[in-house]
């Protein structure tokens, strides 16, 4: 009992530190790469905020979350199941970029696609297995050459959309992959 207590109280600690974080940083500013972190429930998602992980100026190139589960992975934690990430990049399926909240949701779609590419990369049936989606992430790298700012992803926006939603069909035909 006592460890499920420290357990919740650290989930807790750690999900008040992101959003502490997230107070802090301009709203203005896209965030630079996914919190990939474990579940805390199988039955709650709670995505992060996109500008909650440590270290970002909201300026500037970022690099992808590590295959090892992303910058806030715990060491030694399993990397994250492609399936969890490709329900992330899904969730941002039905949003759009509206006026007051454009940068988050085009800073969230590459965010997705990045943690999707890490898991992807990671998995045990290796990077070979997920070429396509592989190949189109570093196509979409390419054209923003480092610059993951919001006036960058504006400006290839159609690209960024168009990606996701090319990737989203290749694994609707792998349904092996994210069940």
């Amino acid at each position: 009992m006592f460890g499920s207590t420290v357990r919740g109280t650290a989930v807790a600690a750690v999900v008040l530190a992101g959003f502490a974080v997230s107070c802090d940083a301009d709203p203005a500013a896209p965030a630079a790469a996914p919190a990939a972190s474990a579940p805390v429930s199988a039955s709650v998602a709670v995505p992060a905020p996109a500008s909650a992980a440590a270290g970002r100026s909201g300026s500037g190139p970022a690099a992808a979350p590590a295959a090892s589960g992303g910058p806030d992975a715990l060491p030694g934690a399993a990397p994250e199941k492609v399936r969890d990430a490709f329900a992330g990049l899904q969730a941002t399926l039905n949003d759009a970029c509206t006026p007051a909240g454009c940068a988050h949701f085009l800073g969230r779609v590459h965010d997705e696609l990045h943690r999707l590419d890490a898991a992807m990369k990671a998995d045990p049936k290796g990077p070979g297995h997920f070429p396509e989606p592989i190949a189109l992430i570093a196509e979409l790298d390419a054209q923003l050459a480092g610059d993951r700012s919001f006036t960058n992803l504006k400006e290839h926006q159609t690209l960024l959309i168009s990606t996701r939603d090319r990737i989203n069909t290749w694994m609707q035909g792998h349904p092996d992959d994210y069940r």
